[in-house]
C-alpha cells in the first residue's frame, strides 16, 4: 500500500498541472488502478486577519466539488475526487498543524495552499518533509522560496509555487 501511495504521489507530481483538476486528469490510469478516491488537501486562511485573502475559496471549492461530483475519467474508469479544506486561522503554526493532519490522517495525494507566506510556507515545508506534492499560490515567490531556505541550484523536490 505504501508503495502504491508513493507511485500515486509521484504521478501527481509529474503531472505538474497548475490546478488540481488538471493534475488529476493527467494521471496515467495504471497508477490509479486500485484507487477509490483522489484526495486533495487545501489550506488557506478562512478566519483571522488574513481571511480576506481566502474570501473566494469557499465558492471556488464548491464549484470544484460540482465539477468533480461524478468523478474524473481516468483510462475509461471513473475515479472519485475529494477536496478536504482546512483553515489556517491566519497562523503559521496552525497552517503547519492542519497540513500535517491532511498528510498523516487524511492521507491526501496532493496539497494545495494559498494566501500569504504565513500559510504557504509552513504547508509547503510539511509537504516537502513528508514527500507530498504541493502546489502553492497567492504569495510572493521570494518569501516562499528564500524564506524556506531554497537554493536556486537545487530547488525543492515536492513543492511548487506559481504567482505573478
Amino acid at each position: 500500500m505504501q508503495s502504491n501511495r508513493f507511485q500515486r504521489r509521484r504521478a501527481l507530481m509529474q503531472a505538474g498541472g497548475a490546478v488540481a483538476g488538471a493534475a488529476a486528469l493527467g494521471m496515467p490510469s495504471a497508477v490509479f488502478a486500485q484507487a477509490k478516491t483522489i484526495k486533495l488537501g487545501f489550506v488557506s486562511p478562512q478566519t483571522g486577519p488574513l481571511a480576506p485573502f481566502g474570501e473566494a475559496d469557499k465558492f471556488i471549492i464548491e464549484q470544484m466539488n460540482k465539477l468533480f461530483a461524478g468523478g474524473v475519467d481516468l483510462g475509461g474508469k471513473k475515479v472519485a475526487v475529494q477536496i478536504i479544506q482546512k483553515d489556517s486561522q491566519s497562523s503559521p503554526n496552525r497552517a503547519g498543524e492542519v497540513a500535517n493532519d491532511l498528510i498523516l490522517k487524511d492521507k491526501v495525494d496532493l496539497m494545495l495552499v494559498s494566501s500569504t507566506p504565513e500559510t504557504t510556507n509552513p504547508v509547503s515545508d510539511a509537504c516537502e518533509l513528508n514527500e507530498i506534492p504541493c502546489i502553492s499560490t497567492v504569495a510572493p515567490w521570494q518569501p516562499w522560496f528564500f524564506g524556506r531556505k531554497g537554493d536556486p541550484a537545487t530547488g525543492f523536490n515536492w513543492t511548487y509555487h506559481f504567482f505573478w
